[in-house]
């Protein structure tokens, strides 16, 4: 994907003043063994090398291994990381990075969707010897919808719902780099489309809007009502999405969940739909079903084509993250907002956050506010 990485890393680095900053105030880190399971993609090497440069012991494996690149995995390794992870990794090779990483005993824990916590609860129901974790940080609503449903043994934060996470990047950022890189992919514009965004929390309001912006007609399909009450609030038209996918020439999932996309949409889908999804899992789409029905080559790179009822149907990016599988993700400018928080949060949990009690809690805003 990149055309020079040293450079590109060198270019990234130095538009991320708030990271540099926020990396510069964090104490000495030696001793501390981070497990961080998240996405390896060159917007986070200078996080992780500068977490390196305080001492700290980092662990690597992947919240998607999809997003993973290869270059920027070699290269932390070349700077003291240990790291299971790379781009496309088997299902089997992905659940062995989790035991891998608890097998490293980790002291804390930097997570994009709970996996490790769920599998070191798991290990734990089964009396699997874990590692005695002091504090972790959470990432995303997915993880956090996972941590809701279990009693963590140590406490973990919360940083997903702080307001320029949730209001800068999922907000703002995933919709506008998702519809950037479904132009890079296929050559076409929004114009006389008719886009139908699933789902209508924060990630869903930026994809709608960014649609709408690049000149879409844009539907939205919501199953909770006070969210679809929302929609309609900000002038949108509020679908069932049985009927909307009939007329849709681009579906995009942005849920979360498990299964919004099947069997019964894509035989209503009209010839030549779109699908894209930019949630966290790819499982938000049917994609084994679409695959039994696979055209053998690709029409572009990240455009896989299948035929269902004499129609075409394309998928982007195999339903993965379709804006860092396929892109570049948010831009260096925005991610550093991103990553000074994520600094910042590794700090609160090595200090202060490893004396709170077991649970979930949302990082304390004097933990993150001097970042910015």
């Amino acid at each position: 994907m990149y055309q020079n990485f040293q450079a590109e890393l060198s270019w990234a680095t130095l538009h991320m003043p708030r990271t540099r900053k926020a990396l510069e105030a964090l104490p000495d880190l030696g001793g501390v063994k981070l497990a961080c399971n998240m996405h390896l993609d060159l917007k986070m090497a200078p996080l992780v090398e500068g977490l390196l440069e305080r001492g700290c012991n980092i662990f690597l494996t992947t919240c998607n291994p999809t997003t993973v690149q290869n270059e920027v995995v070699d290269y932390l390794v070349s700077k003291g990381a240990e790291a299971h992870a790379w781009r496309d990794m088997s299902d089997e090779a992905w659940s062995d990075s989790f035991d891998k990483a608890l097998a490293w005993e980790p002291t804390h824990l930097c997570e994009m969707g709970a996996d490790l916590t769920t599998r070191l609860h798991q290990n734990l129901a089964q009396g699997v010897p874990v590692p005695d974790i002091v504090a972790g940080l959470e990432a995303t609503g997915s993880g956090i919808n996972r941590l809701n449903g279990m009693a963590p043994r140590y406490p973990i934060f919360n940083w997903d719902d702080l307001p320029v996470k949730e209001g800068l990047h999922n907000r703002h950022m995933v919709g506008l780099s998702a519809w950037q890189t479904f132009f890079q992919t296929t050559h076409l514009t929004l114009h006389e489309k008719v886009v139908v965004v699933i789902g209508y929390g924060l990630v869903g309001q930026g994809v709608a809007a960014s649609a709408k912006a690049f000149g879409a007609q844009v539907q939205v399909a919501e199953v909770d009502p006070a969210r679809a009450l929302q929609a309609k609030y900000d002038g949108w038209p509020v679908v069932e999405l049985a009927e909307a996918v009939k007329t849709a020439d681009v579906v995009a999932t942005a849920t979360g969940a498990y299964g919004v996309i099947g069997v019964q949409h894509f035989d209503a889908m009209k010839d030549g739909t779109f699908i894209l999804n930019v949630g966290h899992v790819a499982q938000e789409i049917d994609v084994p079903y679409l695959k039994q029905n696979a055209v053998e080559s690709l029409p572009m790179p990240y455009v896989n084509a299948y035929q269902i009822n004499g129609k075409t149907i394309f998928l982007l990016a195999d339903g993965s993250m379709f804006n860092l599988t396929a892109g570049y993700g948010d831009s260096i400018n925005a991610f550093d907002v991103t990553l000074a928080v994520m600094a910042a949060g590794v700090g609160h949990i090595v200090e202060h956050g490893s004396q709170s009690k077991s649970g979930l809690y949302l990082l304390p805003e004097n933990a993150w506010k001097q970042a910015l």
